[in-house]
C-alpha cells in the first residue's frame, strides 16, 4: 500500500503502515541477537559478557542519533503538514549535518577513554582486554552507526518506510554473513564481532546519504544544500534545538536503559559474577527483539500524529490515541506469552552448554518478561508527547520510567527479595510509569484537544 501521513488511520491501516518499521527495527535488533549467539558459543562467556558490559557506554552517543532522527522526523512532518515541503528539507539535511559532526566529535575522546571507561563498569583481568578490543571498534564506526540511527526515523517521514527495511534486511544479512566469515572462517574472536556490525552500520548509514541527495530521490524529503547565504557548518539554531527538544525523551529512555545496563552488569557480577552478566544478556536480546516492536510501531505513528499536529486536525488525534493503546496492548500481551513458553528454549540457544546458567537465564527470562503486556503502552505515551512537538513532557515519562523507577528498584528490590529483586525491577517500573502515563495523557488532553 502508499504509504502517506495524511487521511484517516484504522486499525488496519495503523498496522499494514507500521510493519516496514517495525520490520526495520526488528531486523537491526535480530543481527544484534546474531552478534551475542556467534559471540557466546565461538568465543565464549567471558568475550559474551565482555561485550554487554561495554556496549551500553558505545550507545550512550551513539543514541545522540536517534535522538536527532526521532525529534527532526516530529518536527519535519510538523513542516509538512503545515504545508512547507521545501522548509521540511531544509531542516532535514540540517540535521543530517549535525550528526555527522556529533559523531566526530565523539570519537577521539571516546577511543582515549575506553580502558579506563571498561574497568569503571566493572571489568577486570582479561574482560577489560576484550572491552576495549569491541568498543575502540565500535567508535570508529560511530560516524555510520549514529547517521543510520538518524536515517530509521526519517525513512516514515519521507513516506518511504518500505525503503527502510529493505536497508535493515541488507544490513541484517551484511553482518551475519562478515560474523561467520571473521568469527568462524578468520577467528577474529570479539573483533570480528565488532568489524562485521560496523561496516554493517556503514552501509545503513551512507546509503541514505547517497539516496536522499540522488536524482533516484522519489520520496517526499531530500538532501540539499544549505539556504542562500549559509555554509556547510551553519546551522539554524531555533529548529535545531526543536528536534533535539523532541528527540530528548527518546534519548533520555536509550541513554537510561543504557545507563540501567551499566547498573545491572555491576549488581550482577557482584552478586553472580560472569554468569549473573550472561543471563542478563540473554534478556536483553529478546528485550530488544520485543522492543523494535514497539519502537518500530512508534517511528511510524509518530510523523503522523506530528502532521496532524501541525494540520490541526484533532479528531484524527483522538483516533490515533485510542487505536494505537489497543494495538499495543494487544501486542504486549502475545509477546508477554510467548515469552513464558519460550524462555527456556530461548536460554539453551544462547548458554546451552552450561546447564546451571541455562537455568538461571531461564527463570530471570520469565520473571523480568513480565511487564510486556504494558511496556508497549508506556513507551508510547512518551512518543506521542514526542509528535505533539512536546519533548519536555516526553523526556519526563521516559526519565521517570527507565532512571528514576527502574534503577531506584534495581537496588531497592534485591535487598528485598534477593536475587529475583533483579529480574522484578523492570515489573515494578513499568506497572508505576503506566499510572504516571495515564495522568499526563488526561492532564493535556485538553490543551491538544485529544
Amino acid at each position: 500500500m502508499k504509504i502517506s501521513l495524511d487521511g484517516h488511520y484504522n486499525y488496519r491501516r495503523l498496522i499494514l503502515s507500521s510493519i516496514p518499521s517495525i520490520a526495520m527495527i526488528l531486523v537491526g535488533s535480530i543481527y544484534s541477537v546474531v552478534d551475542g549467539l556467534f559471540v557466546s558459543n565461538v568465543v565464549g562467556t567471558t568475550a559474551f559478557a565482555a561485550l554487554n558490559v561495554i556496549w551500553p557506554a558505545v550507545m550512550l552517543v551513539g543514541a545522540l542519533g536517534l535522538m536527532v532522527g526521532v525529534g527532526g522526523s516530529a518536527l519535519v512532518s510538523k513542516i509538512m503538514g503545515e504545508g512547507d515541503r521545501e522548509r521540511a528539507s531544509l531542516v532535514f539535511s540540517m540535521l543530517i549535518k549535525f550528526v555527522i559532526v556529533l559523531s566526530l566529535i565523539f570519537m577521539v575522546p571516546m577511543l582515549i577513554l575506553m580502558e579506563p571507561l571498561a574497568r569503571l563498569l566493572g571489568a577486570e583481568g582479561e574482560m577489560v582486554h576484550q572491552c576495549v578490543i569491541y568498543g575502540s571498534i565500535c567508535t570508529l564506526g560511530l560516524p555510520a552507526f549514529m547517521l543510520q540511527m538518524a536515517f530509521q526515523s526519517f525513512y516514515m517521514t519521507a513516506e518511504k518506510p518500505h525503503l527502510g527495511t529493505v536497508m535493515s534486511i541488507v544490513c541484517a544479512v551484511t553482518n551475519m554473513a562478515l560474523d561467520a566469515l571473521f568469527i568462524l572462517v578468520f577467528r577474529w574472536g570479539l573483533a570480528g564481532a565488532a568489524a562485521g556490525s560496523m561496516i554493517a552500520c556503514g552501509v545503513g548509514g551512507f546509503f541514505p546519504l547517497w539516496y536522499f541527495k540522488s536524482g533516484r530521490n522519489t520520496s517526499s524529503l531530500r538532501l540539499v544544500e544549505s539556504a542562500p547565504g549559509q555554509k556547510w557548518l551553519d546551522f539554524e539554531r531555533e529548529p535545531l534545538l526543536k528536534a533535539c527538544g523532541n528527540g530528548l525523551s527518546e534519548y533520555v529512555g536509550n541513554i537510561s536503559f543504557n545507563i540501567l545496563a551499566i547498573c545491572y552488569n555491576l549488581q550482577l557480577l557482584r552478586m553472580m559474577g560472569e554468569n549473573g552478566v550472561a543471563a542478563y544478556s540473554i534478556i536483553l536480546y529478546y528485550g530488544y527483539m520485543c522492543a523494535a516492536v514497539f519502537f518500530g510501531y512508534n517511528i511510524a505513528v509518530t510523523p503522523v500524529i506530528g502532521y496532524n499536529y501541525g494540520a490541526d486536525n484533532r479528531y484524527e488525534l483522538k483516533s490515533l490515541l485510542r487505536h494505537s493503546l489497543v494495538v499495543l496492548l494487544s501486542f504486549g500481551g502475545v509477546m508477554t506469552i510467548l515469552a513464558e513458553i519460550f524462555a527456556e528454549p530461548a536460554a539453551r540457544l544462547f548458554v546451552g552448554y552450561d546447564a546451571d546458567l541455562t537455568a538461571l537465564s531461564a527463570h530471570a527470562f520469565r520473571l523480568s518478561m513480565l511487564s510486556f503486556v504494558i511496556a508497549g503502552v508506556n513507551l508510547f505515551f512518551s512518543a506521542w508527547f514526542t509528535g505533539l512537538n512536546n519533548g519536555k513532557v516526553s523526556a519526563v515519562l521516559s526519565f521517570i520510567r527507565n532512571l528514576v523507577l527502574e534503577l531506584g528498584f534495581v537496588f531497592l528490590l534485591p535487598a528485598l527479595l534477593g536475587p529475583d529483586g533483579i529480574w522484578l525491577a523492570v515489573d515494578a517500573a513499568d506497572f508505576v510509569c503506566l499510572i504516571l502515563g495515564i495522568g499526563l495523557i488526561l492532564k493535556y488532553r485538553k490543551r491538544y484537544g485529544y
